[in-house]
């Protein structure tokens, strides 16, 4: 009998100290998706009003903040890093962002509802002097958390395709021999 008794009482202390990490939080998958997607979205289209300040809390705000950009040069790592690009670039009046285009987004969360993933491509529609920079067909990834309540992005990845670069090469090449 005492022996049952033990049994029952380190089961109940495992259940009440360790059992809850064990379980699977009740997360409405719809409402954190289209939270999510919002967070994901406005990363991209505050250029168009250059409302820097909401966008800033968008983004994990220490230095595990990383992302890849379509080229080495532009890949960061820490917020402050971040901040500097934003302020060099996306603030600079030579840049204007018109609209952005998401296709095929793909919205994924953990079973805790604390840590989600996305992909999707990106066309980026912008003008730096008056010529288009627009990036077209970007694939683009990322991982997100929840901090206190609120979703905020800790690392991306932009790249572009294989075929896509072999494309831009070939006509450039043709570009060039037309003299365009």
């Amino acid at each position: 009998m005492i022996g049952y008794l033990k049994l029952g009482l380190t089961i109940a202390i495992f259940l009440a100290i360790g059992g809850c990490s064990f379980m699977e939080r009740s997360v409405d998958l719809t409402t954190e998706r289209a939270k999510i997607e919002q967070v994901i979205k406005s990363s991209i289209t505050w250029a168009v009003n250059k409302d820097k300040d909401s966008m800033f809390r968008l983004f994990v705000n220490d230095s595990t903040l990383f992302y890849f950009s379509t080229d080495n040069a532009g890949n960061v790592r820490g917020f402050d890093a971040f901040k500097k690009a934003v302020e060099q670039i996306f603030m600079n009046p030579a840049f204007k962002a018109i609209r952005s285009d998401f296709r095929d987004m793909q919205i994924d969360l953990s079973n805790s509802g604390e840590c989600a993933w996305w992909s999707c491509f990106l066309d980026d529609i912008n003008e730096w002097n008056g010529k288009p920079a627009s990036w077209i067909n970007v694939r683009w990834t990322g991982v997100l958390e929840k901090r206190d309540d609120n979703w905020i992005i800790v690392q991306m990845h932009f790249s572009h395709s294989l075929e896509d670069m072999q494309a831009a090469i070939r006509k450039a090449v043709d570009d060039a021999k037309t003299g365009k």
